[in-house]
């Protein structure tokens, strides 16, 4: 029988470990490329992947947005999809939620009911008359005048060029962050500061470096930027589909 030596078992034990050592410290070298197989602005500066993320979106002909915005005038949760020409889509704030659809200069809003009637018990209980008219406009679509106090703020929903120049542009110095995914998409995330508190704009490592998502800074709502460049159909709605309200539009 042989006998071995402690330091013998001690260098039997030892060389497991050093070969695993090894081992990882050629796998580590060896570690794929984070950057392989993206569009490679994942390499670049924060100012230039914001710059990028900017160029693209300028570029792009359509998009559709969606998720929530905190303003002093409440807050909207958003699902549209918009071009240049125009755009459709809802918006919900804390009282309703109503459809838009503009078509060039032409802006219609459509909502239930209860929306019509909504503005009449801010002023007076309704009568059978304002019930009969918020029923005839349950569902159909009213032509914004362009002279009513609403037709701005309302457009301004459906403005493409409007709301990404609000939304995508960060405040403060640039700051490059972490990895992550939106919607399957690898991203690159470029902040407005080192903690974000300008910002968090998620730019895609995957085709065109479109922005995809921004979290506005101090929680002031985050969106989702998809279906880049994706043309969709605008058509103003038929007269059987359309109603005069009247009188001016009830705030939203």
């Amino acid at each position: 029988m042989t006998v071995r030596t402690p330091s013998s078992r001690i260098r039997r034990a030892v060389t497991p470990l050093a070969l695993c050592a090894g081992l990882a410290v050629g796998l580590t070298a060896c570690a794929a490329d984070p950057d392989e197989g993206t569009n490679g602005v994942g390499k670049l500066s924060a100012p230039e992947i914001e710059q990028k993320a900017q160029t693209a979106a300028d570029a792009a002909k359509a998009v559709r947005l969606s998720g929530t915005l905190v303003s002093k005038g409440g807050t909207f949760k958003l699902n549209m999809r918009l071009k240049q020409d125009g755009a459709t889509g809802s918006v919900t704030t804390k009282n309703s939620t109503f459809e838009l659809l503009r078509v060039g200069d032409a802006l219609y809003m459509k909502a239930d009911a209860g929306f019509w009637a909504h503005d009449d018990k801010a002023t007076h209980t309704p009568t059978e008359a304002d019930t009969e008219a918020a029923d005839k406009l349950d569902d159909m679509y009213v032509k914004v005048p362009q002279g009513d106090p609403s037709y701005k703020q309302l457009r301004g929903f459906t403005d493409m060029g409007l709301l990404l120049d609000g939304l995508i542009g960060l405040h403060g110095e640039p700051v490059k962050g972490d990895r992550d995914q939106i919607g399957g998409v690898r991203t690159v995330k470029v902040k407005g500061g080192a903690d974000g508190e300008g910002g968090t704009l998620d730019v895609a490592l995957e085709g065109f470096p479109y922005p995809l998502q921004f979290a506005r800074g101090g929680g002031a709502g985050i969106v989702v930027l998809s279906e880049w460049d994706r043309d969709f159909p605008l058509t103003a709605p038929s007269r059987e589909e359309t109603l005069d309200y009247g009188k001016q539009l009830p705030r939203t």
